[in-house]
């Protein structure tokens, strides 16, 4: 993706342009500059951002702060304080996706006031760039504020009101992100812009929604977002498991394009070892054996290594680690197993049992199992919550996230994580922010 650097997308805090670069003006004065400037968002969103599947993306690192992955890297790098909970405001990990994040979202307010200044962009173009831009904003808002907890929610270029943000609670930045999403919705496209659904479209906000609205607590409106988007025909559920992180899958709602044709994931080359022991993570041996021995998610999304002494276990989900000439596999952020799930704890949550049953039947059966057992609503959503781990695991943090926001951190994790503490459940503000910035405030136990 081509690089467009524009006025403000230099540093969350300091702004200061190179007059060698192209200023703001000049990019949206062009659809093909304004395009790229959209398109370099989503390169850092895939390269360097939250939901990198290298090591510092939320794939990995949430992993390891979790129970799924196992850390077998040398003791002195960053990814070992995060698997042994050992984080501190200095920790150059914790600034990293820190930054990263904020200029991502310093790139998208950039594009919003850009489009709004624009003189030459066709009102179409203008809402479609200003709908992706605000989807992103609410999308990376979302992970910072399930990281760090209360955070600013930061919504101009300008470098002297950034400079002097403040934390707001998590409530806060929900209503904050839905309010984007919301907005973002009437603006975008209906439709792909191109058959690898490689750019959000409406449903790829509202697949976002139902997800904030969830975390939110919002049971009504996680349940209605998740219907609107499975009730879209564009989508079709894939039954056969081994075709679901293709690139051509058509239960995918949005996915990352690699960096190069004949590329494939970023997250294949991190999880996938053919020896042992594991040049980097392997999966938890307590998270494969808590897979019935039938679950087709076991036999065919987890690869086993062993040496004839030990044994390892791998996410294989991703399975090609390397060059294919064509590539074959993308990374997925958004497919609609997820928003099943969303349905169906909102529908449990709510006591519309039957409804949420056959929501949860739908993941079992592709995953060869029988249906549920569960009765109640607080069986069937203690169900839901076991399906997200099998379905989920090592996609964008979705297990620590929803032990977090389920109350369940100190239960489950002290159990196989010696090093865990409560406050670990927030990461700590970076150093160099609150030396920066003293309206910032450091979460406890940091």
């Amino acid at each position: 993706m081509a690089f467009i650097p524009f006025a403000g997308c230099d540093n969350f805090v300091n702004v200061d342009v190179p007059d060698s670069q192209l200023t703001g003006d000049l990019v949206f004065e062009d659809r093909t500059t304004a395009n790229a400037a959209m398109a370099d968002i989503y390169s850092k969103l895939r390269d360097s951002g939250m939901l990198t599947g290298l090591t510092t993306g939320t794939a990995v690192s949430l992993g390891m702060y979790g129970d799924e992955l196992v850390y077998y890297g040398s003791s002195d790098d960053n990814s070992s304080f995060l698997f042994n909970n050992t984080l501190q405001a200095n920790t150059a990990g914790v600034a990293q996706l820190w930054n990263e994040s904020y200029h991502i979202i310093y790139c998208a307010n950039a594009v919003i006031a850009g489009c709004q200044n624009s003189k030459a962009l066709s009102q179409d173009d203008k809402k479609q760039l200003t709908g992706e831009a605000l989807f992103v904003r609410a999308l990376v808002h979302f992970y910072l504020t399930n990281l760090y907890g209360a955070v600013p929610y930061v919504i101009s270029t300008d470098y002297q009101l950034n400079t002097a943000v403040e934390r707001m609670p998590v409530a806060m930045v929900y209503d904050f992100a839905i309010a984007d999403l919301n907005q973002a919705i009437t603006m975008l496209s209906e439709n792909y812009s191109s058959a690898d659904r490689v750019k959000p479209n409406r449903s790829v906000a509202l697949a976002l929604l139902s997800r904030v609205y969830l975390y939110d607590g919002d049971w009504a409106e996680a349940s209605n977002a998740a219907s609107a988007v499975l009730n879209n025909t564009d989508y079709v559920w894939e039954n056969d498991i081994d075709k679901i992180f293709l690139k051509d899958c058509t239960a995918t709602i949005w996915q990352f394009a690699p960096k190069q044709e004949g590329n494939n994931t970023d997250e294949a080359s991190v999880f996938v070892f053919e020896s042992g022991p594991p040049p980097y993570v392997g999966l938890s041996a307590e998270l494969v054996q808590s897979f019935d021995n039938n679950d087709l998610r076991k036999t065919h999304w987890i690869a086993t290594v062993t040496d004839g002494t030990d044994t390892w276990y791998h996410a294989y989900k991703y399975k090609q680690n390397g060059n294919t000439g064509t590539s074959m596999e993308y990374s997925i952020v958004f497919r609609l197993a997820e928003q099943y799930l969303i349905r169906a704890e909102a529908r449990a949550r709510q006591g519309e049992l039957i409804g949420a049953k056959e929501d949860l039947n739908k993941l079992r059966h592709t995953a060869g199992l029988a249906d549920t057992d569960a009765v109640t609503s607080e069986e069937i959503v203690a169900a839901v919550l076991q399906e997200r781990r099998f379905e989920l695991f090592t996609e964008y943090g979705h297990r620590f996230f929803d032990l977090k926001r389920n109350g369940m951190l100190d239960t489950v994790l002290p159990t196989v994580k010696p090093g865990w503490n409560g406050t670990d459940a927030l990461w700590p503000i970076p150093e160099t922010e609150l030396l920066a910035n003293p309206k910032l405030t450091q979460n406890p136990g940091y």
